[in-house]
């Protein structure tokens, strides 16, 4: 979630031709323009006027929850004293959280066959236990964090001792909650290896629907943590693997380079970052170098 010192948004565009819409909120061209800035200015997230109908869409839920009856109420609240709570709402229905387990089953593949026989072989020893830190940058509801724990449980007898954790962040606050809890639905368990489902997943019952529960085992090797990747970040470091994956996508390029810059300063030296399948550092920045299909390995 966005910290409560916030960049100031800029000035509402009132001067701008009114946008009627035969729609249960009115959402005008300059309100539109308030709340793309408002959340680029935070997360560095670009909103096209392409996604105009999506931003209708998501905040027209916010707008009946708030009991607002047009669009621009709700700008005026952001710019209330309290839109500094608001922003984080703002920011919530805003960001997208397509995920699912073992997404990209080649990072995965990569993580068990190369990267942590790598990193085995190679242990840094901190107050006298060999360390192994993973980011999950962007982890959504936390799939992608509960994956990466699944494939370390097959080095159990080799990391035993280690000190261990995967770090999961994201700016949305509800998904960082339901990954913290755990629970989802069966069927977001069918993409699970079936011996993996066994061992670590338990079906349970809930008034939703079928649901499962990730074991204990996997959720104490994992901090679920708010994070803003555009501000300044806690943690010092270094990690063996990055991932961040359909994240920078909705960045620009400067802000991309900026992004995998500071990847490369925290990773340790042949640290390995995996992206998403639409995304590539070519043209971006040159401290990796690429060794499979979406993966790079820190060279500088």
């Amino acid at each position: 979630m966005a910290s409560s010192a916030q960049t100031p948004i800029s000035p509402r565009l009132s001067h701008l031709d009114p946008d009627p819409e035969d729609r249960e909120f009115r959402l005008r061209r300059d309100d539109f323009t308030y709340l793309a800035h408002a959340v680029r200015s935070r997360t560095g997230i670009v909103i096209g006027a392409n996604k105009r109908d999506m931003v209708y869409a998501r905040l027209a839920k916010r707008l009946r929850r708030l009991g607002l009856s047009d669009f621009r109420d709700y700008v005026a609240l952001l710019e209330s004293p309290a839109g500094d709570q608001e922003i984080g709402a703002l920011v919530n229905a805003l960001t997208t959280n397509l995920t699912h387990f073992y997404r990209e089953k080649h990072h995965f593949d990569h993580l068990q066959h190369t990267a942590l026989p790598l990193a085995l072989s190679k242990a840094r020893h901190i107050s006298g236990k060999p360390r192994l830190r993973i980011w999950s940058a962007g982890c959504s509801s936390g799939m992608e964090p509960y994956s990466i724990a699944m494939v370390l449980s097959l080095f159990d007898t080799g990391l035993n001792g280690w000190d261990i954790r995967i770090l999961a962040t994201d700016i949305d606050t509800d998904v960082l909650d339901q990954g913290r809890s755990g629970i989802y639905r069966e069927s977001d368990a069918d993409d699970i290896p079936a011996a993996m489902r066994k061992r670590f997943v338990t079906p349970i019952k809930d008034a939703r629907g079928p649901q499962v529960r990730m074991s204990d085992a996997l959720k104490q090797r994992i901090a679920f943590k708010p994070l803003n990747l555009m501000e300044p970040w806690p943690m010092r470091g270094p990690f063996d693997m990055i991932f961040c994956r359909n994240v920078v996508i909705y960045f620009d390029k400067q802000t991309q380079a900026r992004l995998f810059d500071r990847y490369a300063e925290i990773l340790r030296p042949g640290g390995f970052l995996y992206i998403g399948h639409s995304e590539s550092l070519f043209n971006v920045t040159d401290r990796f170098r690429l060794v499979g299909r979406t993966i790079y390995q820190k060279e500088r």
